[in-house]
């Protein structure tokens, strides 16, 4: 009963006036659109195969070029084929298909992502804005050490990662890894390390990286959460690394994947282990590194009581 009072509260009233006057609306927009396309010579039922680019296949945004004969093409691929039209291989010289971008300049379009889920329609020239920011558009595969080109969703990257990169998959919250190098001077071919944890029913990535800190080699860790920045946020970790009666502690929030395991790197933006002090902790004569980095992935939540947030242990 409570289930159907609220799909009631949610059913918009209409009088027939109104219904008449939406309906005018519409049918109004919708002549206009088909008049700019009859007007251009085009059939509108061919609208979106004509305003497909031959060569991306993406949607052609104004400037649209076309060849002699007719052929079109977008603005970013006339570059790529070097000028020459692939259709009939013409010149294609400077000349603009303004009816296709009138047309285009007509259109509400779906998001590029639609298939992904994503249910937004936008005008033309406020859809590219959109798509770069899209909370439903693929993820960069997060491996550091090697540009790999793969993009897709979690459930994808994870199952790449673990059959392409053969990285360490691990279940749980809390983790207790060993480093160990056996010249901690060679910071340019150090080992970028991945490990992927799976808790709170979500995928977290681990890095271990060298790299020089101005003219310092130094080691660095820290976490990335699968997802987007905003359920990152939900979410807080700790990072810890001694030995000989001292210790360095680093608290934070995972930063999304959406950033680069570079620009987290560069924001230093995690546990930062001077190379003294990682060979301190290494013990022995201090020519070989020798690090164990342990620490926790915690969980916030909200207690409606007292309104902070309390560590999910």
């Amino acid at each position: 009963m409570g289930e159907i009072e609220m799909e009631m509260e949610n059913i918009e009233c209409v009088t027939e006036d109104e219904e008449i006057q939406r309906h005018s609306h519409t049918h109004h927009q919708y002549t206009l659109k088909q008049h700019t396309l009859i007007s251009c010579g085009i059939a509108p039922t061919n609208v979106h195969e004509l305003l497909e680019c031959p060569v991306c296949t993406n949607f052609m945004y104004p400037p649209i070029h076309q060849c002699h004969n007719g052929h079109t093409i977008c603005s970013t691929c006339k570059t790529r084929v070097h000028n020459r039209c692939p259709t009939c291989r013409q010149e294609l010289g400077d000349i603009r298909c303004l009816a296709l971008e009138k047309v285009a300049e007509s259109m509400d379009l779906h998001c590029r992502y639609y298939a992904l889920g994503c249910p937004d329609i936008f005008p033309y020239y406020n859809k590219p804005k959109h798509e770069a920011v899209c909370n439903f558009r693929p993820y960069n595969c997060p491996y550091a050490g090697s540009e790999c080109l793969v993009t897709g969703d979690i459930p994808c990257l994870v199952t790449h990662l673990k059959d392409d990169h053969k990285v360490d998959m691990h279940t749980g919250c809390t983790f207790n890894h060993r480093y160990v190098k056996s010249n901690p001077r060679e910071v340019e071919n150090a080992t970028w390390m991945l490990t992927v944890f799976h808790c709170f029913g979500h995928y977290f990535c681990l890095h271990f990286e060298a790299f020089m800190l101005g003219m310092a080699p130094v080691y660095m860790a820290f976490l990335r959460y699968m997802g987007d920045e905003s359920d990152a946020r939900n979410y807080t970790y700790g990072l810890e690394v001694g030995a000989n009666g001292r210790k360095l502690i680093w608290e934070g929030t995972p930063r999304s994947i959406r950033d680069s395991h570079r620009k987290v790197r560069d924001s230093h933006d995690g546990l930062i282990i001077q190379r003294n002090m990682a060979l301190f902790f290494s013990g022995g004569d201090r020519k070989e590194l020798k690090l164990r980095v342990t620490g926790r992935i915690c969980k916030e939540q909200q207690n409606a009581d007292v309104g902070v947030c309390i560590p999910n242990l």
